[in-house]
């Protein structure tokens, strides 16, 4: 186990994780001398890449793999857009809208079934119900998680505004930051700024607990204890896909062995992951029970992320880029 984090550490910590809610990207074909990188956010999937390479599973990708994280949106979209971005783990509904606004982008699996929290300092809040009255501070408005939340708040019968408070910010440290100094009672975000609010409570004197995890209740919304929340997975750019299709089957193998390993020892693979994603393993290992990671191939997982897809898309149908993605989406 890691050592204690200083409250700077800490607080460093949420700052990263903000990047984490967009979430990865793999970067540039290999070079002349054999050299890939993966990129990702710094939250769970992209611990399962770093992993893979520190197993020496994804060797034959590369001469040389690496994994790095990348720390904004815009980084993610301008890769894309230049190709020096071949392979991104991002949210699903991000490659959807690329796929549906006409970038050549394919889903090569999904690799979270769901890594949302909502935290506080309130032990009387145990679920959604408990937030009417109460004030939740929730990162990039109209974004999938802010959705999905709504639509949980929706089937709990609580109206934004009427009944209890939604204060949107800029990224998840924000959220966390005013939670911690009272101004909100609770915050709705990802892990690993989750782990890293508990961790960073601790330091200011607050017990900062999960009060409701977001992957339960969204099976309550549909209606099925077998359902699941897939956020996010890897997407590749259709030509390196179709130059390399071979490869990213085997990837696709690999990955999945890489999660199982990461789930049987959180502490080793978060060390693993700590300097790729630039964050303490202390963090990354508290997080990684809490963020249900696993790799399933996108046409196996299909019919989950069209479930997911159709609900997130009556709240709000521009967020896959005004329909549902056609079947040349899923690899």
């Amino acid at each position: 186990m890691s050592g204690p984090l200083s409250r700077r550490q800490a607080l460093s910590v949420l700052a990263l994780g903000a990047a984490g809610t967009a979430t990865g990207c793999a970067g540039p074909v290999p070079d002349d001398h054999g050299r890939l990188t993966l990129w990702g956010p710094p939250a769970g999937p992209t611990i399962i890449l770093a992993h893979a390479v520190h197993l020496g599973l994804a060797d034959f990708m590369a001469r040389d793999v690496a994994v790095r994280a990348w720390r904004s949106p815009d980084e993610l979209r301008a890769g894309l857009t230049s190709g020096t971005i071949q392979l991104s783990v991002m949210p699903l509904n991000t490659a959807a809208s690329l796929y549906n606004r006409g970038q050549d982008v394919r889903l090569l699996n999904v690799m979270t079934d769901g890594l949302l929290y909502v935290v506080s300092p309130d032990a009387d809040i145990t679920g959604p119900r408990h937030l009417k009255g109460r004030s939740l501070a929730v990162p990039y408005r109209r974004d999938a998680p802010d959705v999905v939340l709504r639509s949980l708040l929706a089937f709990h019968g609580l109206v934004v505004g009427e009944d209890m408070t939604i204060r949107n910010t800029g990224s998840p440290i924000e959220a966390v930051q005013l939670m911690l100094t009272g101004a909100v009672d609770a915050a709705f975000v990802p892990e690993p700024a989750a782990s890293a609010a508990i961790r960073s409570g601790g330091l200011v004197g607050k017990t900062i607990r999960r009060v409701i995890d977001v992957q339960q209740q969204w099976r309550a919304v549909l209606g099925d204890p077998g359902a699941t929340l897939p956020q996010a997975g890897l997407a590749v750019r259709g030509l390196f896909q179709r130059d390399n299709a071979e490869r990213l089957s085997r990837l696709n193998r690999v990955l999945a062995e890489a999660a199982v390993a990461v789930n049987a020892d959180p502490e080793a693979a978060a060390r693993a992951a700590a300097g790729s994603l630039g964050m303490p393993a202390s963090i990354l290992e508290a997080a990684i029970p809490f963020s249900n990671l696993r790799v399933v191939e996108a046409m196996t997982a299909r019919p989950a992320i069209e479930r997911y897809f159709s609900t997130i898309a009556a709240a709000d149908p521009a967020i896959l880029g005004g329909r549902a993605p056609d079947e040349g989406f899923y690899l």
